[in-house]
């Protein structure tokens, strides 16, 4: 488990230090965002990688690893925005939002730690390509959720599907980084 928790730990690191990057070239403008659009934004990154996937080929000179990136830093945003629907600030202090970053990417870590105590470490096995399929999946559900307006009868709500999102697309990574 040491080895899940240091190259995890690493993958977060790297996604980090791009979130905070960009945000000193953009500012947080992604505050304007609904729920709904993180949810696209998300959406248009999995299934860039699953063509890519099925078609072995790409055009566009950038790798699925930053499209993997971009879904875990999006997910990220999307539970800063669930949080902050009430707070209108559009600009939002660098040390505020990378509490933040380091919030829910801890959630997402120890989610990924009782996951793993309870399944073992069953994402190892898995292939990339079905982290990409299970991501998508989760985007549907949020879809379906956000169609509901937010209810739901049984299932978890939004925030967890971005969760899983997190640690699906830092597995891929890992294992990414492995071949």
């Amino acid at each position: 488990m040491n080895k899940t928790f240091n190259q995890y730990n690493t993958a977060v690191a790297n996604c980090k230090d791009i979130f905070i990057k960009k945000m000193k070239d953009y500012g947080t403008a992604w505050r304007i965002l609904r729920t709904s659009s993180i949810t696209d934004q998300i959406f248009i990154k999995a299934q860039r990688i699953r063509n890519i996937e099925d078609k072995g080929t790409q055009k566009i000179n950038e790798d699925v690893r930053s499209e993997y990136i971009g879904i875990i830093n999006y997910s990220i945003i999307g539970l800063i925005q669930l949080d902050f629907k009430s707070d209108a600030r559009m600009d939002l202090p660098t040390d505020e939002v990378s509490k933040l970053y380091d919030k829910y990417s801890n959630e997402a870590r120890s989610l990924m730690e009782n996951k793993n105590h309870d399944y073992g470490e069953a994402w190892r096995d898995m292939r990339v390509s079905s982290l990409t399929d299970l991501i998508l999946m989760k985007l549907l559900r949020i879809k379906q959720i956000e169609d509901n307006k937010g209810e739901t009868i049984l299932s978890e709500g939004v925030d967890a599907n971005f969760h899983d999102m997190i640690n699906y697309a830092i597995f891929a990574l890992i294992k990414l980084s492995e071949i």
